[in-house]
């Protein structure tokens, strides 16, 4: 899908607050509010929208410990691969999920209120999924966490 600057504008500012109402986002890009709308459902009838969501602060919620998990496996079934995901997928703790290239197999997120919580995540994963190797590193300051995207490229 071609986006033009005033979809780019619309992306932009729905990205910093999804709940402004229809008649200020329409001021900001200069249309008027049912053209505006308009824009907006073809942006989530393409997929480019894909949910309006509240953001929530982690360390208001007592998960201030942030640990990225690296995986590496000695399998690569078809079979392993789905009880491994849903592993992964039982357990709220982990909140991102990668497959990588390198020399690495998964990258994890996980967000956990202490050490021990997450010394029980990882317990509770490997009881469930046998895992060639594992190291876990914990971040000692977040300095930026966004979900805002760049749309400099479409």
């Amino acid at each position: 899908m071609k986006l033009d600057r005033i979809d780019k504008r619309i992306l932009a500012l729905l990205q910093r607050d999804s709940e402004q109402s229809l008649i200020k986002l329409s001021e900001q890009v200069g249309l008027s509010k049912n053209p505006c709308w308009r824009r907006i459902q073809r942006l989530q009838e393409a997929g480019i929208i894909r949910a309006r969501v509240a953001l929530l602060d982690a360390a208001s919620l007592n998960l201030g410990v942030i640990v990225f998990m690296n995986i590496r496996t000695n399998q690569h079934s078809a079979e392993w691969v789905e009880k491994f995901t849903t592993a992964i997928d039982d357990i709220p703790e982990i909140v991102e999920y990668y497959r990588m290239s390198g020399e690495v197999d998964y990258l994890l997120k996980i967000l956990a209120p202490t050490i021990g919580a997450f010394d029980a995540v990882y317990k509770k994963l490997i009881s469930r999924v046998e895992i060639f190797e594992i190291s876990s590193h914990f971040a000692m300051e977040e300095l930026k966490n966004t979900t805002e995207l760049p749309l400099d490229y479409v």
